[in-house]
């Protein structure tokens, strides 16, 4: 295990539906790390999203929690190795109950540069951005 990880904390309204949703994407769940408060969803060795309750997670700060249904707090770039990985993530997001959004301005200037990717809101709202991106500088 690399000595440097992530672990973003969002909260979330109903833990399981909120679990199966991620399992849907292909992510495992650490059941040493999850009980009724929390879950934590492994997407890598160095990357793991932790699905707290509201009630648990306004224990972590002053500030009242956004309402990610309404608002975009945060938009969270996942890099994946091919447009093939960004589209079977992407559909097996929205497979397991995620929405997708399109933003052609966007697609246009992620074009430009040689870059792939697609966006999609987890139940709660959470902006989820996987992408591809040409490094090899042939365009």
């Amino acid at each position: 295990m690399s000595s440097r990880m992530i672990f973003l904390n969002l909260p979330v309204a109903d833990l399981n539906r909120s679990k199966k949703f991620y399992e849907a994407v292909g992510w495992k769940v650490n059941q040493e790390f999850s009980d009724d408060n929390a879950a934590c969803i492994v997407i890598d060795d160095n990357i793991c999203v932790m699905l707290l309750t509201r009630q648990f997670f306004i224990t972590f700060s002053q500030r009242p929690v956004a309402d990610t249904t309404e608002k975009t707090g945060a938009s969270y770039g996942l890099a994946l190795t091919s447009v093939a990985e960004v589209d079977a993530l992407a559909d097996a997001a929205l497979s397991g109950g995620a929405t997708e959004e399109v933003n052609a301005d966007k697609r246009a200037q992620e074009e430009q540069v040689g870059m792939y990717s697609r966006t999609f809101l987890d139940p709660d709202g959470h902006q989820w951005e996987p992408f591809w991106m040409d490094y090899s500088g042939s365009r």
